[in-house]
């Protein structure tokens, strides 16, 4: 559930506007967020763990992403095993294809302030976070958003920006650890319809409602 989690990340999910030279991360990202309505791409992801006061990375994930705002997306990890999480603009659908097992929850509880909010939800980011400038770092304009609701399995989110395309996140828990994401072959505004993203039960799995 780990991946999961950082996925709700879902995920992915990101930000930015092009220029002559990089501009602040707040306007490359609120640029971003009006402009692009759907995108497809692919990512890596790793944990960043405190061990005994050392930092301890894990292996790395990859897969694909899909989304259409508000609320629809395909984040679909490949490896190192399948894993699928499905949103159709009213329910998140999570798919473990190793315990044959779909789990089912209502969307809106399972977006609110979380990672996945900021790739696909609507476009009132500052409902639900505190955004700030984050810096510059590793070539990136850094941006970052803490959500203003306490009880959020984060405690900060930081969107590294480049030219108008996300390209890594940052997702730090309330146990010290923190997700690292990279995005790649970013693609914006691709023609997806609403039917794209209707879940397909497979047969004979167990489903659990949440």
């Amino acid at each position: 559930m780990k991946w999961i989690t950082a996925a709700m990340a879902a995920t992915t999910a990101a930000m930015a506007f092009a220029g002559a030279a990089q501009a602040a991360a707040l306007d490359q990202f609120k640029t971003f967020v009006a402009s692009t309505k759907s995108a497809r791409g692919e990512f890596t992801q790793h944990q960043v763990k405190n061990v005994g006061g050392a930092a301890k990375t894990s292996s790395a994930a990859s897969g694909t992403f899909e989304f259409s705002r508000p609320g629809k997306f395909i984040w679909t990890y490949l490896k190192p095993y399948d894993q699928l999480l499905q949103a159709d603009g009213e329910k998140l659908y999570i798919y473990d294809k190793d315990l044959n097992q779909v789990t089912v929850k209502k969307l809106g509880d399972a977006l609110g302030s979380s990672p996945a909010a900021i790739l696909f939800g609507s476009n009132d980011l500052e409902k639900n976070f505190t955004l700030s400038e984050g810096g510059t770092r590793d070539g990136l304009e850094w941006l970052t958003a803490v959500p203003k609701a306490k009880d959020t399995t984060f405690e900060q989110i930081s969107i590294g920006l480049r030219n108008g395309t996300p390209e890594a996140m940052e997702l730090k828990d309330n146990f010290g650890s923190m997700s690292v994401l990279a995005f790649k072959k970013f693609e914006k505004n691709p023609a997806v319809s609403a039917s794209h993203f209707k879940f397909a039960m497979p047969k004979g799995v167990d489903i659990s409602q949440q």
